[in-house]
């Protein structure tokens, strides 16, 4: 939506837009390496394994840093840091969002998939300073141990015994 600004020689000129979205920081949050400080007692607990690289960049400047791990016979789940807020991703209007506190940071869940798989993904952001730790949960139901589980369910069960590992100062 553009109005008029200011005008030079009785030229008007455009306005620039101004943007409703909360800012994007310009890199994820360095407080938190989930490849190494998520608790091994947690992985354990979830049955967690096969830790790999989930690293991403897309468009606009939005970045991932983290690694991907699964549970035999049941979800796949990566924990990263973002850029992106608990504010920004709220912007976004994701379907079935769902706002909360985990340890006593915001939290928001929400569906970011569209199609008949919507339901077996989740993504889950904890705000940290200068973005959110992000968990983006994948469990179909055809998956004997957790195919039964909303994932959003396993997403904040799973965040609510991670989050508690990051420092008071993320």
């Amino acid at each position: 939506m553009s109005g008029c600004g200011s005008s030079t020689g009785g030229d008007a000129k455009p306005s620039t837009p101004t943007s409703t979205r909360p800012p994007l920081a310009e890199d994820v949050p360095r407080s938190y390496n989930p490849c190494k400080d998520v608790p091994q007692s947690v992985l354990d607990s979830e049955k967690l394994h096969g830790q790999d690289l989930a690293n991403g960049d897309a468009g606009g400047g939005v970045k991932w840093r983290g690694c991907a791990w699964v549970r035999s016979n049941g979800y796949a789940v990566s924990i990263r840091t973002t850029n992106l807020t608990v504010d920004l991703t709220r912007s976004r209007n994701f379907a079935e969002a769902a706002e909360f506190t985990i340890n006593g940071r915001r939290a928001i869940s929400t569906r970011q998939f569209d199609g008949p798989f919507i339901k077996e993904a989740c993504t889950l952001n904890v705000e940290m300073k200068g973005g959110s730790l992000d968990f983006n949960l994948n469990n179909p139901p055809s998956n004997r141990d957790t195919g039964s589980i909303d994932s959003c369910v396993l997403a904040r069960r799973l965040a609510e015994k991670v989050v508690p590992s990051l420092p008071a100062t993320a």
